[in-house]
């Protein structure tokens, strides 16, 4: 008889964490799991339960005992940790050299507390440091694509279907009618696929169960990349995809962006890549991905 596996998931509606969700429902040992989902509301706890008997959903960390002291906390610093901005100077006129590896914990751990989500970071390796847990940060680059599994397929208002850095290039070039750029959108971000995040969230689960020595802690960072593009490709694309739906003016983008759009994001998955992750997902995707987000925008909008 297979021993039961607990497994405790946040964000579980959410853009990422219902698609690994979903992986998890659809994971060879999926008869063994336990899962526990915390999510925002009891509207969503109830449908969320639907999906499979294995699932346990609560709308408050007050129903998880200790884990309610060591949520709060991390909120606490989620909320106070400062926004990326890599190089603020470039204002999308040039692209930077510096590439981050995975691999590279020196280059990591030089990053300032004021980087994204680099103070949660801290936090949690710190647990892993002093013995209360065995850490693992999975870092995505930009996530690209509508999410589908079984979470997405639930009704339409359970899991948050779409990420947030394109959307959001998406709605300001719609709300000034024409896609636009930072300078001249030289700077670049790395992307990465929806379902090959996913997909990296299990890898690394499965890795752990079959190798306890896989890196954590200090070493346990996995980021989430393959292939990478220009502000000005991405903001190309949504000219294109406008102008197919008679919502732009012409196909080049213009400048008119907040300056957190011209910075650089790069890196290299190179942990990840190692433990067996292998995306197949590129840069054309990505950029043949911004038709559909465009289309949902404009559909959210027109039934608004």
């Amino acid at each position: 008889m297979s021993s039961t596996t607990n497994i405790f998931i946040t964000g579980a509606t959410g853009y990422i964490g219902g698609t690994v969700l979903s992986r998890l429902l659809t994971h060879p040992s999926a008869p063994t799991f336990k899962i526990t989902a915390l999510v925002r509301s009891p509207e969503k706890a109830a449908k969320l339960q639907s999906a499979a008997n294995n699932i346990s959903a609560v709308a408050s960390a007050d129903d998880l005992g200790g884990m309610k002291a060591i949520l709060s906390g991390l909120k606490k610093r989620y909320e106070k940790t400062g926004v990326l901005v890599d190089d603020q100077r470039a204002k999308g006129m040039y692209a930077i050299e510096k590439i981050y590896s995975d691999t590279d914990i020196d280059a990591i751990e030089s990053l300032p507390l004021k980087a994204w989500h680099r103070a949660v970071d801290v936090e949690v390796v710190k647990a892993d440091t002093e013995g209360y847990a065995k850490t693992y940060i999975i870092l995505p680059s930009v996530i690209y694509g509508i999410s589908t599994g079984p979470i997405a397929d639930l009704d339409a208002d359970v899991q948050h279907l779409h990420s947030i850095v394109l959307p959001m290039l998406i709605k300001a070039s719609l709300g000034r009618g024409q896609a636009a750029v930072v300078g001249e959108g030289k700077n670049i971000w790395a992307n990465v696929e929806i379902g090959e995040i996913a997909d990296l969230y299990i890898i690394l689960y499965d890795a752990i169960l079959s190798d306890p020595s896989t890196a954590h802690g200090r070493e346990g960072f996995y980021f989430g990349e393959n292939g990478e593009h220009t502000l000005y490709e991405a903001s190309k694309a949504i000219s294109e995809a406008m102008l197919a739906r008679g919502k732009g003016q012409t196909l080049e983008p213009t400048s008119g962006l907040l300056i957190f759009f011209g910075t650089n994001s790069r890196c290299r998955a190179d942990r990840s890549r190692s433990i067996g992750w292998k995306p197949v997902k590129t840069t054309r995707d990505m950029l043949a991905s911004i038709q559909p987000e465009v289309d949902a925008v404009l559909n959210l909008t027109l039934t608004k």
